[in-house]
């Protein structure tokens, strides 16, 4: 039995709706056939843009989607994705695949992207190979509604009035594919940068710098002490690689052992994200610098057949419960953490999409975000949670783990068992519980949905009862479940 105490009076503050973002890059079929299709498909499509793929987004209220890289991001030159589509210039994508990139998907595409989706663009800047003017260009074009020569092009382009893009990113992994930067070094340029990104009108800008690639501290010390002053937002890249680089496990085939090795690693990020904080704390104590999480999430062995460059992988109910770990510390850390990104969106890594042709299929982490999407810009609550240990001597994790939080005038907790193979009776102390409604997803450690067959789904869920200040729920083994508690 796991007791979860939840603590009204006790809150690291208001979880931000930017945790539970997600990231697209020029990579394999996350951009092409993932999210565009252009306006001549037979797919149905609105502008170019899967009409299936937008609504799935929309339904778990996706606040905020980076682009464009990633790795691309710092060979990407924006130029060449504007204006008209055949006069557009082609580039090899030698970061993923060594395809030609034809930028026929570009800032105006992705702008219409987050119009249809409702949510806001978050635009990594080119440092590694591009330039400060380049950058600084781009920000107006998006930005300004003055009479230059940028603004005149943007509206020979179709567009009259400026989008006003809040989020930007100051190059993409400068310690490594971004430029392989010293800190003392990238801190300059990241001055020197973000000096150049003007504001135009109200539209202020959230400037987002570079940060440590896991556990890399000196990087977070340096380019704190030396540009906290000028940055909203430091980045945390963090995945979780069963086996490491060299030795990555399959994505649905896997022992128990690789299970428990998946979900420490990614319990893990709690103390880097521990860490990380209390550089950032020497540095900028009233916590004003929001921790960026923009790339997290499993990354395993492509699947067979598959180019390696795409890294396609499939999405099983292990993902799942590393998503619920994931999203769990990002909340109970909503003090520092004010975006995460799960790379990626659609057909690459710990995707919530996939897409084959016209078919498309949402992945067992996808319906965790579902699950979720109630905790979004909701007050967090101290959740103290007795639970025993799973796994081996090498890798254990908690048996169980959970969120809660309270807004209009409910309580939401999300709650996990992790157990592979057994049930466990969960129960939650909340005095003052009202009507309590319940939604559940559940399977074997290996199951996944896949084109053509798909059983794994949010489902109603009511297994659960109200004793006094108390609420019992039995939880089945590998599952993650919602709670609405009427207060």
């Amino acid at each position: 039995m796991t007791r979860i105490h939840i603590r009204r009076g006790q809150s690291a503050g208001t979880i931000s709706r930017y945790i539970y973002g997600s990231f697209s890059e020029h990579l394999g079929h996350c951009i092409y056939g993932g999210i565009f299709v252009g306006k001549d498909s037979s797919i149905p499509n609105v502008n170019g843009i899967r009409t299936d793929v937008v609504e799935a987004m929309k339904a778990i209220r996706m606040p905020v989607l980076r682009w464009p890289g990633g790795c691309f991001a710092d060979e990407y030159h924006w130029r060449d994705g504007i204006g008209p589509q055949e006069k557009r210039r082609n580039m090899v994508n030698t970061n993923w695949g060594g395809v030609t990139e034809d930028n026929s998907f570009g800032t105006h595409e992705f702008m219409e992207l987050c119009r249809q989706v409702g949510c806001e663009p978050y635009i990594t800047g080119n440092v590694g190979s591009g330039t400060m003017q380049e950058m600084s260009e781009w920000v107006e074009y998006l930005n300004s509604d003055g009479d230059s020569t940028v603004v005149r092009e943007r509206r020979a382009n179709g567009r009259q009035d400026s989008w006003g893009v809040r989020f930007w990113g100051v190059g993409n992994e400068s310690w490594g594919c971004g430029g392989i930067m010293r800190p003392e070094y990238y801190a300059d340029v990241y001055r020197r940068y973000q000096n150049f990104c003007r504001q135009y009108g109200d539209h202020k800008l959230y400037k987002i710098a570079c940060g440590s690639n896991g556990g890399d501290a000196n990087w977070t010390d340096v380019v704190m002490k030396n540009a906290a002053f000028c940055m909203d937002g430091l980045s945390l890249h963090y995945y979780t690689i069963p086996g490491g680089w060299n030795n990555k496990n399959k994505a649905i085939v896997f022992t128990k052992e690789d299970y428990f090795e998946t979900l420490a690693g990614a319990a893990d990020i709690d103390r880097l994200v521990t860490m990380h904080s209390e550089i950032m704390d020497k540095y900028d104590p009233d916590k004003r610098v929001g921790m960026i999480v923009d790339e997290w999430g499993t990354w395993f062995e492509v699947e067979p057949g598959t180019n390696p460059g795409f890294l396609y992988q499939q999405n099983t109910m292990r993902d799942a419960m590393v998503a619920a770990v994931s999203l769990d510390i990002f909340n109970r850390h909503c003090d520092r953490v004010f975006m995460a990104n799960i790379a990626q969106t659609v057909n690459v890594l710990q995707a919530i999409i996939l897409t084959k042709d016209e078919q498309m299929v949402l992945t067992p982490t996808y319906y965790v975000f579902d699950l979720y999407k109630e905790h979004m810009d909701a007050k967090e609550l101290g959740c103290e949670i007795e639970a025993g240990k799973l796994g081996t001597e090498k890798f254990s994790v908690p048996g169980v783990t959970a969120s809660a939080s309270e807004k209009d005038g409910f309580i939401t907790v999300t709650l996990s068992n992790l157990d592979p193979d057994k049930a466990d009776d969960v129960v939650i102390s909340l005095p003052g519980a009202g009507g309590v409604t319940g939604r559940i997803l559940q399977g074997k450690m290996d199951e996944f949905n896949d084109f053509g067959n798909a059983p794994l789904k949010t489902e109603a869920f009511s297994d659960f009862e109200i004793r006094g200040d108390e609420i019992l729920v039995r939880m089945p083994a590998c599952s993650v479940a919602e709670l609405r508690v009427k207060i």
